[in-house]
């Protein structure tokens, strides 16, 4: 599952992608330095791997992680094909969800698009090209289905109608996040469907006030797009990127509660996708899986390798809590806390499992 980094040029996108992946996309002051998208992960900061490895001792502990996509800067007209619209809009297209960057920061020296701070305004170019995208769309689809509806399909009749109701809801200015969709219509085909979170790229000093700086858009965000706003300053978290280990570690002890602002961007994208995560301990290795809310057992052994999903007999299962409660798995085992589960088992956030498999 992927997330992309859309908003206006020149508002931060590609170095939040450097500071989130450890990339090296190039930056530049000037629109549409980005063409092609550029793809990284970024690690999920996990603080429960720490107590797994003081409790296992592993030789090698691996992390999860999360896709980022960094896609070109969107102008008005995109959905006409202006600015680099149509690849615009196809990349965005195949991510799972969206994280638009707002320009919260005055500067002189990069090129502002819109001449002036105005991030409500960005909002808003972005969705109405999502928007205008999804009416386009919607278009097609009910001029595609029409002759088999007409002849009686009573399958095509009801994708009209939900089509049809879709289009009015585009018409009326509405994205279409708390839409429901029948079967037989995509939502993720939707660019106005897909979750969004905003994050305010903020100038340095204006950290400790962005509350009351920034109150206003936050409330338009929570109010208007049913979303959240994140602050962020992406050139402070650059300059830390480069500094030495010992020296980030330092700095960011100084920086305090503001240190936090970048693992909970990586989070907030992660419960945007609706993820939950998974442990597995084999032989020397500690290891961190990420899968959708709901996926079953048989199907998170076959994230692990593809012979544990075919051949899946069950899964011993516990619990992150219970064994950070205990600190070992044979108290575990005595207290009865650990289960065995079938293939319909729908693994939750934080379950330590050991799958059981033949060849």
């Amino acid at each position: 599952m992927e997330v992309g980094i859309i908003g206006l040029p020149n508002v931060g996108k590609t170095t939040l992608f450097n500071v989130l992946t450890s990339g090296h996309a190039a930056v530049g002051n000037f629109p549409f330095t980005t063409k092609d998208k550029n793809v990284g992960v970024a690690i999920l900061p996990d603080k429960r791997l720490e107590k797994l490895k003081e409790i296992y001792k592993p030789e090698k502990v691996t992390p999860a992680l999360i896709n980022f996509v960094d896609i070109a800067g969107l102008v008005k007209g995109a959905s006409q094909g202006l600015g680099l619209g149509n690849q615009f809009l196809a990349y965005i297209r195949e991510v799972d969800a969206l994280i638009q960057v707002l320009r919260c920061f005055p500067d002189d020296k990069v090129v502002n698009t819109l001449n002036e701070v105005n991030p409500q305004e960005e909002i808003e170019i972005v969705q109405t090209e999502l928007l205008l995208a999804d009416l386009e769309q919607v278009e097609r689809a009910i001029k595609k289905i029409e002759p088999k509806a007409k002849v009686g399909n009573q399958e095509a009749k009801e994708n009209l109608s939900s089509l049809i109701e879709i289009k009015k809801e585009l018409e009326e200015g509405g994205p279409l996040k708390s839409v429901v969709f029948p079967e037989g219509i995509i939502a993720e085909h939707f660019l106005t469907a897909k979750p969004i979170i905003y994050l305010a790229n903020l100038a340095e000093k204006d950290l400790d006030s962005f509350s009351s700086h920034f109150g206003e858009l936050e409330k338009y965000v929570l109010e208007k797009e049913k979303s959240q706003l994140l602050p962020l300053c992406v050139k402070l978290e650059e300059e830390i990127t480069e500094l030495d280990p010992q020296e980030r570690e330092k700095f960011r002890q100084e920086l305090g509660e503001k240190s936090e602002y970048l693992e909970k961007v990586i989070w907030s994208t992660y419960y945007l996708l609706n993820l939950v995560t998974f442990f597995t301990v084999v032989g020397t290795e500690i290891r961190a899986w990420t899968i959708p809310q709901g996926t079953t057992a048989v199907k998170a052994a076959g994230k692990v390798h593809t012979d544990m999903e075919h051949g899946f007999i069950k899964a011993e299962i516990f619990n992150y809590q219970d064994l950070e409660k205990y600190g070992s798995e044979k108290i575990l085992h005595d207290k009865g806390l650990v289960r065995i589960e079938g293939k319909e088992y729908q693994i939750s956030d934080g379950d330590i499992v050991h799958f059981r498999f033949h060849i």
